[in-house]
């Protein structure tokens, strides 16, 4: 194949009180010590609660993890220094956005300014997967068809069951949330890069966005880098599970890139029809039903992500990640983090014990 399908992943932590489980705003103060390890890939978010870390551009799933637990590591080092944890969850089971600091920075004063309480209230923690692609068009097309598999790796990532208190019965409350964003969700298919520069331009001419940056959907062709960006993911518990998503990310690219070079492709469906199932894995995780648009038929999530895993075999011990991509059956077999929120919420009707089960697990695996 003619791509490399290089790797780049960003995580959103939450940073907690170590005692009362509360998020706090103090990313602020992580930052200096934090670059001394991680350098420009250590970011602040709108919310001071939250941290992004960043991968380098990794060539291989393998560079990917290196980097990956590294970065998890220095986050948990940099938060204990300053009294504080680090939680791998797509949102905090408690704490009340109202009550949390924004980070002053002109870029989210602007958001904050046009968007009032929705971006204000957007306190949740993604992983967002970039894949390699030099040919911009090339890159169009792939998004094109990797819609369609946008839920199935969804519902293998949900990690957000709780919010405000509650148990809200969605197992990604997270998507929930960031759908009163503008620009965001599945997006529609366009018939050339072109006609995607001409959208934007659209927008930005009519004083919509002022860059592409600010089309949020679960998958984008980034508007600096050549790379594919996949958005739709909680952020998960485990390190392994991210490693694991990034890799199964890598060959749905790279199997999309090779049935193009074979003359071949795969059928594109129309955004309204992927939302149902992007809706239903938010709802249900694993344990609901996903369309077979194809079939016109239901079948049960952990059914149908096996055919899947069978649609990017070829490519697997090509790209070296056959390992990374089959530890989707642990996920399937385990349950995500969603799952196991909710039965130790179960277990023991305290959410601040859920708060310290994350603040273990986030590192599992890691230190």
């Amino acid at each position: 194949m003619s791509e490399t399908f290089t790797i780049g992943i960003e995580e959103e932590f939450q940073i907690v009180d170590p005692h009362s489980g509360e998020l706090r705003s103090h990313v602020a103060q992580m930052m200096e010590e934090g670059r001394l390890s991680l350098g420009d890939r250590i970011k602040p978010e709108m919310h001071q609660a939250v941290i992004e870390v960043g991968t380098g551009i990794c060539k291989n799933i393998q560079q990917a993890r290196d980097d990956v637990l590294r970065a998890r590591q220095t986050v948990a080092e940099v938060a204990r220094h300053a009294g504080l944890a680090m939680v791998a969850a797509g949102t905090h089971p408690f704490s009340d956005w109202r009550v949390q600091d924004i980070t002053e920075h002109e870029r989210y004063k602007e958001i904050v300014e046009d968007l009032q309480d929705i971006a204000r209230s957007n306190l949740i923690f993604g992983l967002h997967v970039h894949i390699g692609i030099s040919d911009r068009n090339l890159a169009i097309d792939i998004m094109n068809a990797a819609r369609y598999f946008l839920p199935h790796v969804l519902a293998l990532s949900t990690n957000s069951p709780f919010w405000l208190g509650r148990n809200t019965g969605f197992k990604s409350t997270r998507t929930t949330i960031f759908k009163r964003f503008p620009r965001t969700g599945i997006p529609e298919y366009f018939g050339s890069y072109a006609e995607y520069e001409s959208y934007i331009s659209t927008l930005v001419r009519t004083h919509c966005i002022d860059n592409g940056r600010k089309i949020w959907w679960d998958v984008r062709p980034h508007s600096i880098f050549d790379t594919i960006e996949f958005r739709i993911c909680d952020i998960p518990m485990f390190a392994e599970e991210t490693i694991t998503l990034a890799a199964l990310f890598q060959a749905i690219v790279a199997k999309l890139v090779k049935l193009r070079e074979s003359n071949m492709g795969f059928r594109l469906y129309r955004r309204a029809l992927i939302e149902e199932n992007k809706w239903r894995a938010a709802r249900y995780g694993l344990d609901g039903k996903l369309i077979d648009f194809g079939k016109k038929i239901e079948l049960s999530a952990r059914e149908l992500i096996p055919e899947l895993l069978h649609f990017v075999d070829d490519v697997l011990d090509d790209l070296g990640s056959r390992r990374e991509v089959e530890a989707v059956f642990d996920i399937l077999k385990n349950g995500t983090g969603a799952d196991r929120q909710l039965r130790v919420y179960q277990e023991t009707g305290d959410l601040r014990k859920v708060v310290h089960y994350l603040m273990h697990e986030s590192l599992v695996g890691v230190c």
